[in-house]
């Protein structure tokens, strides 16, 4: 069995307090979500607190990257309208703007 590579990982939050999602790319996902709670990130620091509601991990950071992107496109949105959709029903999000 081979080493275990670090992984990067494409996550989705959605703020609770508007509903929005945030898509975004990480090496250690739980040091970036502990950043976005503390609004440490100037992106995300108006719309806390967040919920983390999916993510991938990629061993290749283009991958990721390229992953990344599509998620934030108009595909990428019904990808993950689709994929969320109980959650959505759930939780609903705010329409892109």
């Amino acid at each position: 069995m081979g080493k275990i590579e670090a992984m990067i990982y494409v996550y989705v939050l959605q703020s609770q307090l508007d509903s929005g999602l945030y898509i975004g790319m990480s090496s250690n996902l739980r040091r970036r979500f502990d950043e976005h709670q503390k609004g440490e990130s100037q992106s995300t620091k108006g719309r806390r607190p967040w919920k983390l509601i999916y993510y991938e991990a990629y061993l290749l950071e283009s991958d990721a990257a390229g992953r990344e992107v599509f998620l934030k496109s108009g595909g990428g949105r019904r990808f993950l309208d689709k994929q969320l959709r109980n959650h959505f029903v759930l939780y609903q999000r705010r329409e892109a703007t």
